[in-house]
């Protein structure tokens, strides 16, 4: 299979550029002899990133289970809500303005009050990260369903398919690409959450994900170890985007446009 223009453009311009700052970051800290405390060269992050990947693998394994979980629970629940609210006016009335607060509510305030209620610090950190990742799903969700075709509905309804057959075949694949762009904003709010209940989980001594890490490392001046793993971090939420990207080309590009446009 031979690679377009646009398709090795995008994936030679970023590497590039990648390059480009990483051989000027360690030209600079070596020519202005910064000290490796404030800033540490690209060089040694590597090593400490080779030297201590047993440790910080273990680590990354932690926070990626809690991201996951947050996320596969926000995804399944959003859709859930979402379509409840559609079929029951009442229903999103009711709830909707809770969702709201627990998305404008920021979890680096509640985050110690449920570290302290919830005894279990996985799932502490597992419902902290959950509240981040749960709006994007549920309010993209929601506003795909509703923005059907009114003369689509109506002609369902001429042709008198019911309301279970109105939501199956006509609502929910109008709402997947907007569904789809939810998770994709999900599953970088999912590893944030994660991330900020585990500095305050941390902060005890009781989680060892790579926030934890980061905040040991701190406290030792270990710098080029807490780069290393917040490296990891920075790759593994480059990595959940781009699966949920192609998650979302697969399911699109042979019919929405926003997907066909960018195969031809």
């Amino acid at each position: 299979m031979t690679l377009s223009r646009d398709t090795v453009t995008a994936i030679l311009a970023p590497l590039l550029v990648a390059v480009l700052l990483i051989g000027g970051w360690e030209v600079a800290v070596t020519v202005w002899r910064i000290n490796p405390f404030i800033l540490p060269p690209p060089s040694a992050i590597w090593r400490a990133l080779g030297t201590d990947f047993d440790l910080l693998a273990s680590s990354l394994g932690l926070t990626l289970a809690v991201t996951v979980s947050a996320f596969a629970l926000a995804a399944v629940g959003g859709a859930l809500l979402a379509i409840l609210f559609v079929s029951a006016r009442w229903v999103e009335l009711a709830l909707l303005p809770y969702a709201i607060v627990l998305q404008v509510t920021p979890v680096v305030a509640i985050a110690p009050l449920l570290i302290i209620w919830v005894k279990d610090p996985f799932t502490a950190m597992l419902v902290l990260a959950w509240i981040v990742a749960f709006f994007p799903v549920v309010s993209n969700a929601t506003l795909g369903l509703r923005s059907t075709d009114h003369n689509l509905l109506n002609l369902f309804q001429l042709y008198g398919a019911s309301r279970w057959q109105q939501l199956w075949l006509l609502r929910i694949p109008n709402a997947l690409p907007y569904y789809l762009a939810g998770l994709k904003i999900s599953g970088g709010l999912s590893l944030i959450g994660a991330v900020v209940a585990e500095f305050v989980a941390g902060s005890g001594g009781v989680a060892s994900g790579l926030a934890y890490r980061i905040l040991e490392a701190g406290y030792r001046l270990q710098i080029p170890r807490m780069f290393a793993a917040l490296f990891l971090i920075s790759s593994a939420g480059i990595v959940i985007y781009l699966l949920l990207s192609l998650i979302s080309h697969l399911m699109l590009r042979r019919w929405h446009e926003s997907a066909v446009a960018r195969e031809n």
